[in-house]
């Protein structure tokens, strides 16, 4: 993948399926701004990627805040002079698992302003960039929970569904604008979020396992291969798409 010298950004990049993408973007040379609430866990993937051999820095945000996007952005530009690539991964789960007339408010909003708020915050800052380079590239972290019904997870749901529309409402407005904007879809990977899940309860992993053809969950390196594949230029002519990763649960 031709990716060498990018500068990109992950949120959400100091675990799980964000870390697993800081570091394939590092293998393939380009230029990693790790950022993440937890900087400790940034600071850590992002020394690795350069024990690696890559470029690579920690910057700390909490995507919620709208400055505090501005700061990372502004700090990328500032360091290395572009912003070619920005991934919006992170994102966050309800604390419990409630049909919709008894899920809490607290989850409807904690779950919201990270999953869709701030990927709007960062869509918007990053767009403006791009805007004035005169090119850029979007990588959105949806879910196949934003393709399809997924009960027991409202805010989840409803937060993954709007950043399909969101990467395909922006995908239309940027395209003349030398700027893609696409998304991925993961089905059931192996993450905290799936922890979380599964203990709900006993066997909940071999009941989900049923209803995915590979019978078994994704990793987040696979799930990176196709971020890193939307953000490189082998596909340069593919925007507003959102590309399902989910052994086909789809199905």
């Amino acid at each position: 993948m031709k990716l060498e010298d990018k500068v990109v950004i992950i949120t959400g990049a100091g675990s799980g399926i964000g870390a697993a993408t800081a570091k394939l973007f590092g293998t393939h040379r380009a230029i990693v701004v790790v950022s993440d609430i937890n900087l400790e866990n940034a600071q850590k993937i992002a020394k690795e990627i350069k024990e690696a051999g890559a470029k690579a820095s920690a910057a700390k945000t909490n995507v919620t805040k709208f400055e505090e996007v501005q700061s990372l952005i502004a700090y990328t530009v500032k360091e290395y002079g572009r912003l070619d690539v920005i991934v919006n991964n992170a994102g966050i789960g309800g604390a419990n698992q409630n049909k919709t007339a008894e899920h809490t408010h607290e989850d409807w909003h904690n779950v919201i302003a990270v999953n869709q708020t701030g990927v709007f915050y960062c869509m918007q800052v990053a767009l403006k960039q791009m805007t004035k380079q005169g090119y850029g590239n979007i990588v959105n972290v949806a879910s196949l929970a934003g393709l399809k019904a997924s009960g027991n997870n409202l805010s989840y749901s409803a937060s993954k569904f709007a950043v399909v529309g969101m990467t395909k409402s922006a995908a239309l407005e940027y395209g003349h604008k030398n700027i893609r904007i696409n998304a991925v879809c993961p089905g059931y990977t192996n993450s905290a979020l799936l922890d979380q899940l599964l203990s709900v309860r006993d066997g909940m992993g071999e009941i989900l396992k049923k209803h995915i053809p590979m019978r078994r969950f994704g990793e987040a390196d696979e799930i990176a291969e196709g971020i890193c594949w939307l953000a490189s230029e082998n596909s340069k002519f593919i925007t507003g798409q959102t590309i399902t990763l989910d052994g086909g649960t789809s199905l």
